[in-house]
């Protein structure tokens, strides 16, 4: 493939929600550009972008997956990188990963099934990176899917800023072709996206006026001369039109409506017109970051003029083609047989060979000008958002924003002695991924696995078991309760041995009573008179309370909140020892303890739920049944309210499942914990049996 210089580049991400059929229009583009001969199909398993095992298996994308494309645009040759990201929301972590290095997203939206959760979820990311976009919409051939409804419903959700650039002509039921508003000229397909002019058919005339009017106000809104020559009914040159509608798509004021059919492959060579016409190259963007050899803020244009710069937006590891480093060029050349300083590892790295990944394909390029996308093997040290530069010239950008992972579940291996090989792939899975996370509660000795949701652990467990030959099984994990004590109780503890020569006689009167300090395990106190217990016995007699505090005699979780006091005691001159006085110790705080009131304590945390305001109800509702406390309830200015409550941490487990069921997949939460509050009877009496049962066993 050609080197492309920086104004010649368009970064696209293609967004949408799952099955809306972004893949299909990544097919489609290759196809007319040239890349394949035959469009590949999700449910064939052959397409570019579905690459993977599990993603021909379940037929969704889970992975990113770029495709440059090349075109031959109106000014000269262009280069796409097309960024085809997943739809399911449990792998929202590579969109966020792709939108970071974007300039542009086409948000693809299915005909039929209209407006979805990701339709919306893809609007939101767009807004909060300043996204210009188009929307595509895909199964234009369904004879039940309204075009005209789906506009009317885009325009209600999202504003005045959209703009259908394109109605459709059908002849028979039939999608046939489209009208270019913007041309005011009708078109109808040949071969695939091919056409050739024709007549607008009378029925469009009226939609078309409406259209057409709302354009020109747009344009005529650029300046006070248009503004001037629109009133006064002066026509705009086609020249005058498109450049005002490419400053308003950048901008974001504008986002063109187009439409297709992925199936026939109609609809996608003025979809690469568009591109080219209206969506920016990366020189009209700046690269923000930080100035390590000062400490400032640095902002640079994409140049490849000057001293290199990328940044590690995306890593691939695969065990049969090995690892990617997938990078966006912000300043300079990225050129092979180089050596680049890693700001964030303050180490250099050796760059062999520069790719394109396309899907599962590697094409050797020569170089990568400043706004370019590609992959470099094998790098040593480096991982996703770490910046590659010049040891003179380090700066730093940005991570990509990558969402939290809050829903876990506790693994194990299947075939004892395979911990070692789940580790090393978990890690390599984790490079892969940032919202994976392994966590080890050593506290309930259990390894935890954190994602986004249920369907990614099932996809994780699945690339163990087929990547890396290990299998493990996930279930539920066990939660961090503790135990404490209501009332004051004095008692004594007495440990005697005799088994010829010395024995053993160690003998305490303690006091044991709430500290009313949850944070801390123990305060251990002496009011010992008379040396009844010498002054050396009194590390042994705080050693056993160290000791006892770990495992408490309830439910056999760490103990908190405990005031000790030793009051008084024997000793015998030659029988007694530190080990004595030990023992003795761990005997009255298991009597103690049992006589205080003991009671659980279960972790809490504070919950926020983002929801739009028509489901608050059922949320509430269902946070009540998980015996959380709703605290307040704040809007966020954009439709939808921040509900604030404390919940008990082992009702979350499933919680993730069940709000997305309840919101339609648009609901999102987060939390911390918070704090440690008595377990009610029941609960108790749960952990209680159920340490008892695992006793017995």
């Amino acid at each position: 493939m050609n080197v492309y210089g920086t104004s010649q580049i368009r970064n696209v991400v293609l967004l949408g929600h799952g099955g809306a059929g972004k893949t299909t229009v990544a097919e489609a583009m290759a196809l007319l550009t040239g890349v394949t001969k035959r469009m590949g199909k999700v449910t064939d398993g052959n397409t570019i972008s579905d690459y993977d095992k599990e993603e021909i298996k379940r037929q969704f994308s889970i992975s990113t997956s770029l495709i440059p494309l090349e075109y031959k645009g109106e000014d000269g040759p262009i280069k796409i990188n097309l960024l085809d990201t997943p739809g399911f929301f449990d792998f929202v972590g590579e969109v966020e990963e792709a939108v970071s290095v974007a300039d542009a997203a086409i948000i693809v939206v299915n005909c039929k099934a209209g407006i979805e959760v990701g339709t919306e979820k893809a609007w939101e990311l767009c807004e909060k990176f300043n996204l210009p976009r188009l929307i595509f919409v895909t199964n234009m051939d369904d004879d039940h899917a309204s075009y005209r409804e789906l506009v009317l419903k885009l325009e209600t959700r999202f504003g005045r800023k959209i703009a259908p650039f394109q109605l459709p002509i059908r002849e028979n039921e039939k999608f046939v072709g489209f009208v270019n508003v913007v041309k005011m000229a009708g078109r109808r397909f040949t071969n695939l996206s091919d056409y050739e002019e024709c007549e607008i058919p009378e029925y469009v005339q009226k939609n078309l006026g409406i259209a057409r009017e709302a354009l020109m106000e747009a344009v005529a809104e650029t300046s006070e001369e248009y503004m001037e020559r629109y009133f006064s009914g002066e026509e705009f040159t086609q020249e005058e039109i498109s450049a005002a509608l490419r400053t308003f798509v950048i901008d974001g004021s504008i986002v063109p409506v187009m439409m297709g059919s992925g199936i026939n492959c109609q609809g996608f060579r003025v979809l690469l017109q568009a591109i080219d016409k209206y969506f920016p190259s990366p020189d009209k963007y700046e690269c923000v970051g930080v100035d390590v050899s000062t400490g400032e803020r640095f902002t640079a244009k994409y140049n490849d003029d000057v001293s290199l710069s990328a940044r590690v937006f995306k890593t691939i590891v695969d065990p049969f083609i090995g690892k990617y480093s997938l990078m966006k060029v912000c300043t300079g050349t990225l050129k092979p047989d180089s050596v680049v300083y890693n700001v964030n590892k303050e180490t250099e790295e050796r760059i062999g060979k520069i790719y394109l990944l396309r899907g599962k394909d590697q094409i050797e390029v020569l170089e990568l000008k400043a706004g370019d996308i590609g992959a470099v093997a094998k790098l040593a040290v480096t991982q996703t958002g770490d910046t590659m530069a010049v040891r003179t010239a380090p700066i730093v950008y940005h991570k990509p924003q990558i969402s939290t992972p809050y829903t876990y579940m506790a693994y194990k291996a299947v075939n004892k002695g395979d911990d070692d090989k789940i580790s090393s792939a978990l890690s390599k899975l984790m490079e892969e991924d940032l919202t994976l996370k392994v966590v080890n509660d050593g506290e309930n000795r259990q390894a935890l696995l954190y994602a986004i949701g249920d369907q990614q652990l099932d996809v994780v467990v699945s690339k163990l078991q087929n990547r890396y030959k290990v299998d493990v099984t996930l279930e539920k994990p066990k939660f961090a309760f503790r135990e404490t004590l209501k009332k004051k109780v004095k008692v004594q503890g007495k440990h005697k041995k005799q088994s010829g020569g010395h024995g053993q006689y160690g003998d305490v009167i303690m006091e044991f009573e709430p500290s009313g300090d949850l944070e801390t395990p123990y305060i251990f106190e002496e009011k010992v008179f008379g040396g009844s217990v010498p002054k050396n016995y009194f590390p042994a007699v705080e050693k056993g309370l160290q000791d006892s505090v770990v495992k408490g005699p309830l439910a056999g979780y760490p103990v908190v909140g405990l005031k000790a006091t030793l009051l008084d005691g024997s000793y015998h001159p030659v029988d007694s020892s530190e080990m004595a006085f030990k023992m003795a110790t761990i005997l009255a705080f298991k009597k103690g303890f049992m006589d205080a009131g003991p009671v659980l304590l279960e972790p809490i945390a504070s919950l926020k739920v983002t929801v739009p305001d028509k489901f608050t109800g059922d949320v509430m509702g269902d946070l009540n049944r998980r015996r959380g406390r709703v605290l307040g309830m704040n809007s966020d200015h954009h439709g939808k309210q921040i509900i604030e409550a404390d919940i008990p941490m082992s009702e979350l487990y499933g919680y993730n499942t069940d709000l997305r069921s309840m919101t339609g997949g648009i609901g999102i939460y987060e939390y911390e914990f918070a704090r440690y509050e008595q377990a009610p009877g029941d609960v108790q009496k749960k952990e209680v049996e159920a340490r008892a049962a695992k006793d017995e066993d």
